[in-house]
């Protein structure tokens, strides 16, 4: 993202640096792309290599099957979830190779993780908590995106029942590239900026010396690394690869006085897949414009939307509510529901809050997504 500096850095790369009682510290490198993208330097009282025990976990993850007959879903994700965690308590819902989407719920820390596969973006729902990480500790709030990236051991805390969104992804998740320019400056027309991202503040150093069980997630499955000592001993580090947050109430819309397409709500980008922010705003005021979304067939994408808040206009008499997750393939000619034209003829606003998800390969979906769905979803544009 945007180079940060946090605690005791020394003033060149790659030379010796001391803490004040006379240790060497080691340094690492956190860096994409091999070693031709972002990258951050981190400085570590112990070796982060050391390991004293590496197991494989037994870690079934449910099977994903293709979506046939193809069919809109609507599903009520309090029917799927329960008690659980984003670590190791996911429940899956939806998924392809370049990203997959599931739900959680968090009441207590979870245990420390690292994702080899790709970058993670959670949505906290409701609740807040803080993300503690070997960067340090990130605090976050109901409506905050957080991106953790490939390769970050990491924790979730919480003090009260938190629910989440998280999409695991096979790759990086960036700022949609139209919106920078060529140095990864946010441009003037873009819906957020640099102020708008929050990233650690400050060092985080565990009082556990270790060791400490860390999971690994890579394609091949879950393997438990016992590390020597804790992670979280880093007393300093600069660059520009980190977990960060970003608030969907941050999010600046961009209305028109015509309906505009999805693409001016997009916020995030990653292979395969682009996240849409639906926040409050003005509905389009031409004396004539049609104020709901047109029907539509994107014919290249699967259109996934969760519904965090807020009044869904387009949707109503579809027992969407929130908390509500709608599939709508390709292959489905999807819109409004009966009514919403006229009951949208005297609004001049909006105040729905919602995440959407859109893949460019077909989604597979889990028999718990089937069985939290409504059977009769698909019937509802025929009422």
């Amino acid at each position: 993202m945007f180079y940060r500096r946090v605690g005791d850095v020394p003033a060149k790369r790659h030379t010796v640096h001391r803490d004040a009682s006379g240790l060497r510290l080691a340094e690492e490198l956190v860096g994409e792309e091999g070693f031709s993208d972002a990258s951050s330097l981190l400085y570590h009282r112990c070796s982060p290599s050391a390991l004293l025990e590496v197991n494989a976990v037994d870690w079934t993850r449910p099977p994903l099957s293709p979506l046939h007959p193809v069919v809109p879903l609507h599903v009520r994700t309090a029917q799927a979830t329960g008690s659980s965690d984003p670590v190791l308590g996911r429940h899956l819902l939806f998924g392809n190779d370049d990203v997959q989407l599931s739900v959680a719920t968090l009441r207590a820390a979870t245990p420390l993780y690292r994702d080899a596969v790709g970058d993670q973006l959670v949505y906290l729902q409701d609740g807040h908590g803080v993300l503690e990480s070997s960067f340090g500790p990130l605090t976050l709030r109901s409506g905050d995106y957080v991106v953790v990236p490939r390769g970050v051991t990491h924790r979730w805390v919480v003090e009260q029942p938190t629910s989440m969104l998280v999409f695991e992804t096979s790759g990086h998740v960036r700022p949609p590239r139209h919106y920078r320019t060529a140095t990864g400056q946010f441009l003037e027309r873009a819906p957020y900026c640099e102020r708008d991202i929050r990233g650690p503040k400050e060092p985080l150093v565990a009082e556990d010396d270790g060791p400490v069980d860390v999971f690994v997630r890579t394609r091949a499955g879950l393997s438990r690394h016992t590390h020597k000592h804790h992670p979280f001993d880093v007393v300093g580090w600069d660059g520009s690869l980190y977990p960060y947050a970003l608030s969907i109430h941050d999010f600046e819309p961009i209305v028109g006085s015509i309906h505009q397409p999805p693409p001016v709500h997009q916020t995030f980008e990653g292979p395969g897949f682009v996240i849409c922010s639906f926040v409050p705003r003005l509905l389009d005021f031409h004396p004539d414009a049609v104020k709901i979304p047109y029907h539509h067939s994107n014919v290249d994408s699967d259109e996934v939307i969760f519904y965090s808040a807020g009044n869904f206009m387009s949707r109503a008499g579809s027992g969407i509510e929130v908390g509500s997750i709608t599939l709508h393939p390709a292959g489905f000619v999807h819109g409004p529901q009966p009514g919403s034209y006229e009951r949208s003829v005297d609004q001049t606003r909006t105040e729905e809050i919602a995440v959407m998800l859109d893949t460019f390969r077909p989604l597979n979906v889990t028999d718990a997504a089937r069985s939290a769905s409504d059977p009769d979803y698909f019937r509802t544009w025929a009422r």
